[in-house]
Parts: structure tokens; C-alpha cells; sequence
């Protein structure tokens, strides 16, 4: 399989020049390079510009509603745990919306991977804050400036048990497509923000923005990913320098699926249901 392979007939909707392109080039490198049929992965999505996503890649999908993400790739990971499920989710859809099953999926720890395009604003619905909006930012509807404190996803996560969190950059394919490896080799719910610019209603946060901050912070030989401790201060790392890499991996928690015992017995998908008889419960209905 070759990239050209992942390419469907539907029309790219985004602006020219979104960071939701380098995304979607990280995702199919990491696609070619998995070894799995395309049949045995699944990609869920909310609303958004993120949510558009696997629209523009060839393989089973399932749009659901505005941060209604999470609830529909456990169901789908949990009836079937040999399928590979993925998340591509906005800042608004997973942390605004979504942000209840956010919190508690991480808790769970189903075996699944997020990608959080992270624009910091609210592109589809053009330009209001999302929660990750820094404080003083202008828009259209913040007219004096955001007054709430960003909402810190990586820290989050941390304080939740996350094993596997991250932070990827749009303008870097290449990194974030190994980042995504990662977080789908993991064992658990792995988390993978990914600073996305918009182009269009974020003129602060800006490609040339993020370059002058951003670092690799696993080039550095001292640094543990392993150490949580020292990954809470990376994670609330922001402004003049932010991290990128893997923040945080532990492997050391058991899953959703090891915890119920779904990988010692048939995946719910295989039980015959061809002999349930379901008229007496749909007498209550009528």
C-alpha cells in the first residue's frame, strides 16, 4: 500500500494552507507503515474541521455528533478489541463538548489513540474561543479579550493516569506521524495534542508562532518520559517554550479490556444474534 491508496473522492474542504493538512499526511505515513488491512482500523470523529478528517482517508469511519467522539470509539473498541480505533478530534469537540468523556475515558483506559487538532479557537463555527484560547485573545464574541484560564489538556490527562500523552506540531509531519505510532502501539488510552494553526481565525497562534517556541523534548537524553513528576511540569510548559514529544509513557496500568476480561473471550461482534427474539420487549413500545 502507498499513500496515493488512501486517497477517496471527496473534496477537501479546508482553508489553503491548514494545519489539518499536515495532520492528514502524518496519519496516512503512519497508515502505510502499520501493517494492518484498512478493514481493521477505524477512525471516529465528532464535529469540527477536525471531524472532516476521515472523510479524506480510506478506511471505515464514523462521524458522530458535536463531542460525542469517545463514547462511540469505546463502544467500538470494547465490542470489537482487535480493531484499531482512532480519534480525530478538535479542542472545542474533545475538550469543550466532549470534555466529560474526555475525563472519563482516560479513567477507563480503553485501548484507544486521540488526536486532538488543537487550533485553539473554533474554526467550523467561525472564530469564537475554545477552551484552550490563552486569556486576553479577541474575537468576535470575546470582544474584550478571553477572561477564562485556558483549559491544559496535558496536565489534565496526567493528573486523570493518562499513561501515554504527547504533544505534536502540524508544521512536522514526520515527528507527529512517529508520535501517532507510538500512541497506537501503546496498550491504553494515549493522548496526542496536536498544535494545528488556523489560518484564518487565529492570527496570533501562527506557524511562525509555534516554530519559535516549540522544541523536542525527546532529543534530550536527561529527560525520563517514564518520570511523572517531571512530565507535569513539561505538560504546564507553555509560552516562551513548549515541548513537544512524548511527555509522559507508562505502560504499567491495565486496560478497559484487560480489567473485564474482553480479551479472554470472544469479541462481541462474533455472538450469534440471529436467535434473539425481541418481541415482548417491543410489546413495551406500542
Amino acid at each position: 500500500m502507498e499513500i496515493r491508496d488512501l486517497k477517496t473522492n471527496d473534496e477537501i474542504t479546508w482553508c489553503p494552507g491548514c494545519g489539518d493538512f499536515g495532520i492528514l499526511n502524518a496519519l496516512k505515513k503512519v497508515f502505510v507503515n502499520l501493517g494492518r488491512p484498512l478493514n481493521q482500523i477505524l477512525l471516529v470523529s465528532g464535529i469540527g474541521q477536525a471531524a472532516k478528517l476521515p472523510h479524506y482517508i480510506k478506511c471505515n469511519c464514523f462521524n458522530g455528533l458535536h463531542g460525542r467522539a469517545l463514547p462511540v470509539a469505546f463502544a467500538a473498541k470494547a465490542a470489537n478489541p482487535g480493531l484499531t480505533v482512532i480519534v480525530t478530534t478538535g479542542d472545542g469537540d474533545c475538550y469543550g463538548e466532549g470534555g466529560n468523556h474526555f475525563l472519563h475515558n482516560i479513567r477507563r483506559n480503553i485501548d484507544i489513540t486521540v488526536i486532538v487538532h488543537n487550533n485553539q479557537i473554533y474554526g467550523l463555527t467561525k472564530g469564537q474561543a475554545s477552551p484552550t484560547t490563552d486569556p486576553g485573545f479577541v474575537t468576535k464574541v470575546q470582544a474584550e479579550g478571553v477572561v477564562l484560564e485556558a483549559f491544559h489538556p496535558l496536565a489534565v490527562a496526567l493528573t486523570l493516569g493518562a499513561g501515554f500523552v504527547a504533544r505534536g506540531f502540524s508544521a512536522d509531519s514526520e515527528h507527529l506521524a512517529w508520535l501517532i505510532a507510538e500512541g497506537i502501539k501503546f496498550k491504553g488510552f494515549a493522548l496526542i495534542d496536536v498544535l494545528q494553526p488556523c489560518v484564518t481565525f487565529n492570527k496570533e497562534n501562527t506557524y511562525d508562532w509555534y516554530s519559535k517556541r516549540v522544541y523536542k523534548i525527546n532529543d534530550d537524553p536527561n529527560y525520563h518520559p517514564e518520570d511523572k513528576d517531571a512530565a507535569l511540569k513539561k505538560a504546564q510548559e507553555w509560552g516562551e517554550r513548549i515541548p513537544l514529544g512524548i511527555i509522559y509513557r507508562n505502560q504499567e496500568k491495565k486496560t478497559y479490556e484487560e480489567k473485564r476480561g474482553l480479551l479472554n473471550k470472544p469479541a462481541l461482534i462474533e455472538e450469534d444474534i440471529t436467535r434473539i427474539d425481541l418481541k415482548a420487549t417491543l410489546k413495551d413500545f406500542i
